[in-house]
């Protein structure tokens, strides 16, 4: 199974992962393992295959084609006995088994963790689902947005005055996938030393409960809940979005010496000393009105003057980006963030490309997402000594 990787194949190179999960979370943490050069064998079921495959805007479906990225499609029916043996057979001689579905649903399909660690030992499972493997909710159903409401990101995004909103991305299934992939890799390890592999079992809810800083230990020290603030982290001033002439520009000056050079930028250094403004505390008492004072100095000048100000003065500071900025801008160029791959349908394709960047081993876009669902069936079951003889009965039966 495994092998030494090379810097031309990234450093997971040789790990053999079978991904059977669909939609965000699991292939999300197929794509982050391929991405760094392991083979990804995705189990897709026959016919539509994976319902990402018509996720996208209008005419032009292209999540796929991120998510998708660096893998092989096998069409496979779970549902049938023969498909089920097929799927073990491929899991045998697999290092990582990733899977997203509803707690319970591998049992049902003839392939509960241990019969799979019967045949494979060694067999890393990411279990990735909305509530856990365990726990009075486990069989309960969930999506990324549940996740992101029961681990209190939701309660806190949005403006004080309106209901909780959410963020125009699936933030609750990739940080779980993230963490699914941060313990495969971690399991990795103990397999190492041991010879043996594990179960990985990342909830959605946990996966947004990790990035919620010190929220629990806010109300239960100091009986303090966070609220929703809007653009703002309420008493860390002055970090905000500012109106410009011609549109809004991020300051974040909200540390002592860099809030001195915010002062002299805009030639007002007496606002340093100003005891209403001299510390941190201080300037968190009184955000809305240093934000006031930022913004009237700002609407004066446009967002190329406000830039070259910061920049010079050593400010943190920074446009608010979109796809055309992203796309048009010399360090996300110079970094090599945007790769363009050749697309059979799409042509010159740019998509993010492979993060975060390896000096020795680094990852990269090896190929594109399969175009056909099964594309890849001949190869991936080839090697278990299925034939096109084989192969046609098993179609006829509805199994690939």
């Amino acid at each position: 199974m495994t092998t030494d990787s090379t810097s031309a194949e990234g450093p997971l190179a040789g790990l053999r992962v079978v991904e059977m999960g669909q939609l965000i979370a699991g292939p999300f943490c197929g794509q982050l393992l391929g991405d760094m050069g392991a083979e990804v064998i995705k189990l897709e079921p026959p016919g539509a295959g994976d319902p990402m495959r018509q996720w996208g805007r209008g005419d032009a479906p292209v999540w796929w084609d991120v998510i998708a990225r660096n893998k092989k499609s096998v069409s496979l029916n779970l549902r049938l006995a023969e498909g089920q043996a097929i799927a073990r057979r491929l899991i045998a001689a697999a290092d990582i088994l990733i899977e997203n579905f509803r707690p319970g649903t591998l049992e049902g399909w003839n392939l509960a963790p241990d019969t799979l660690h019967a045949d494979n030992p060694g067999l890393i499972i990411v279990r990735v689902s909305g509530y856990g493997q365990t726990g009075p909710y486990a069989d309960r159903a969930g999506f990324g947005g549940i996740g992101e409401a029961m681990g209190g990101w939701r309660h806190l995004v949005g403006d004080p005055d309106r209901p909780p909103s959410r963020m125009g991305l699936s933030i609750g299934d990739t940080l779980a996938a993230t963490y699914g992939c941060l313990g495969a890799l971690a399991a990795l390890e103990h397999r190492r030393k041991t010879g043996l592999g594990q179960i990985v079992d990342s909830a959605l809810y946990e996966a947004v409960l990790q990035v919620m800083e010190s929220t629990i230990p806010e109300y239960a020290v100091a009986g303090h809940v966070r609220e929703r603030s809007g653009a703002i982290l309420p008493g860390i001033a002055p970090s905000n979005v500012y109106p410009c002439k011609d549109g809004d520009y991020l300051i974040g000056a909200n540390q002592d010496g860099v809030f001195a050079r915010l002062c002299d930028a805009m030639g007002a250094p007496e606002l340093a000393a100003d005891p209403r403004y001299a510390t941190h505390v201080a300037r968190g008492q009184r955000q809305q009105e240093l934000d006031a004072r930022i913004a009237a100095w700002t609407q004066a000048r446009t967002v190329a003057e406000v830039e070259e100000i910061m920049v010079a003065a050593g400010v943190p500071s920074g446009r608010i980006y979109r796809a055309p900025e992203m796309l048009a801008d010399p360090h996300f160029a110079a970094r090599e963030a945007i790769v363009t791959v050749a697309h059979p349908r799409w042509g010159d394709f740019p998509m993010q490309n492979v993060f975060p960047k390896l000096s020795q081993t680094p990852g990269r876009v090896r190929a594109i997402a399969p175009q056909t669902v099964g594309c890849d069936n001949g190869e991936i079951l080839g090697r278990l000594g299925i034939d096109a003889g084989e192969m046609a009965r098993l179609r006829a039966l509805g199994a690939i």
